[in-house]
């Protein structure tokens, strides 16, 4: 039979097309058009634009004129960045938020994996209840209010580190916890929970019984079979990560792939939400992938299916 990973290299395609043809005709479903906001043009002038585009043939034609470019890996140009094609944007604007995405991935699962394993070594204990207290507090406080506060306390404050921009290392500290505090709570949550039902196996029992001390038991023993609940959620918190929170970069005024998106979506930009769409679909594709790679790796049972 078929591997987990197998399964989903022969879902990707059709996953893909799936969801770029259901962003496509939500995207031309919704009122407005790319050029509505330009008022000082003359209707020929809007209506050379559109058949330019082809934006006045019905949506279907549309639909299978696009996936024609994309079967040779155009996506497109951009309608309302004059000159610039959704490729070279999504280039520009990907290191930006892998960079931001990746130290709210480290940050994320460093911290939530030592946070759940010390919860779950004083299980019932006073601390373990602080540690899943705060970790509630993370998953309540979404990033849109986590990242103004973060401003307002370090920022303007305390003035430590910088309110918004992209100059340089210190201006990925702040939209990277933002990112981070959400996953983190969830991560710690989850290890918490699997770890604090492994140390009660009987094979961790008899561990214990050989005079084996705690601290070697959970980290050489017990943390690795924890571990596989907090890889299913990686995956697709890993591409929501990498890609970069739309809402933490408006904040910060950080120029990623979601700020694009948000203007694309605003401004009507068909092809620049899609390309956007397609490469997140690609990403979560792409990591889950990783994670059913990386269950066989510390769970070898699930090598056979």
């Amino acid at each position: 039979m078929l591997s987990r990973a197998a399964i989903r290299l022969l879902t990707a395609v059709p996953t893909l097309l799936v969801l770029v043809g259901s962003s496509f005709f939500l995207m031309h479903a919704a009122p407005g058009g790319p050029f509505d906001s330009e008022r000082s043009l003359a209707p020929e002038i809007e209506a050379r634009l559109a058949a330019q585009f082809h934006l006045d043939e019905p949506a279907w034609m549309q639909f299978g004129r696009y996936l024609g470019s994309l079967l040779h890996g155009d996506l497109g140009p951009s309608l309302q960045y004059e000159g610039r094609s959704v490729a070279s944007l999504i280039a520009d604007g990907a290191p930006v938020s892998a960079a931001v995405g990746m130290a709210g991935l480290l940050l994320a699962l460093i911290g939530g994996v030592a946070i759940g394993a010390v919860a779950a070594m004083r299980r019932d204990g006073w601390l373990d209840r602080g540690l899943m207290l705060l970790a509630l507090l993370g998953l309540s406080l979404p990033s849109y209010v986590v990242a103004p506060l973060l401003i307002l306390v370090f920022a303007l404050g305390l003035d430590w580190l910088p309110a918004g921009g992209w100059d340089g290392p210190a201006s990925l500290l702040l939209p990277a916890v933002a990112l981070a505090l959400p996953q983190l709570a969830a991560i710690a949550r989850l290890t918490r929970g699997a770890l604090g039902d492994v140390l009660a196996a009987p094979w961790i029992r008899t561990a214990r019984a050989k005079g084996l001390p705690e601290r070697l038991i959970v980290f050489r023993h017990a943390l690795k079979p924890a571990l596989l609940p907090v890889l299913s959620w990686l995956g697709p918190a890993a591409a929501g990560l990498m890609t970069g929170s739309v809402v933490v970069e408006q904040v910060f005024g950080i120029p990623g792939i979601g700020r694009y998106f948000v203007q694309g979506a605003l401004n009507r930009d068909y092809t620049l939400v899609l390309g956007v769409v397609l490469f997140y679909g690609a990403l979560v594709i792409a990591f889950n992938f990783l994670v059913d790679l990386a269950y066989g790796a510390l769970d070898p049972r699930t090598r056979l299916e």
